[in-house]
């Protein structure tokens, strides 16, 4: 509730001071989803995002590993075998 409450700020960057009642904070468990988010997008492999995150199945940890389009996007071109000749 602190860490909800202390980063309403932040995490509705355009909001007033004077709403800040009205806002919603970040959550630990919305840390989890980034910090899993952030390793997929780094490219750790899914058994290892399976054990950091403690799911048994992929299929729970799709809510947590969701890598934006400009992480999926640099995956491929780094592993474009004519990018790689280019080079």
């Amino acid at each position: 509730m602190i860490f909800e409450k202390t980063t309403r700020l932040l995490a509705n960057p355009l909001a007033s001071p004077e709403d800040l009642e009205d806002l919603d904070g970040w959550t630990l468990h919305r840390l989890r989803h980034s910090a899993r988010t952030h390793d997929a997008e780094d490219g750790t492999s899914t058994p290892r995002l399976l054990a950091r995150s403690r799911h048994a199945s992929v299929r729970s940890l799709e809510r947590y590993a969701r890598p934006g389009v400009d992480a999926v996007a640099r995956h491929v071109a780094e592993r474009d075998p004519a990018a790689r000749r280019r080079t």
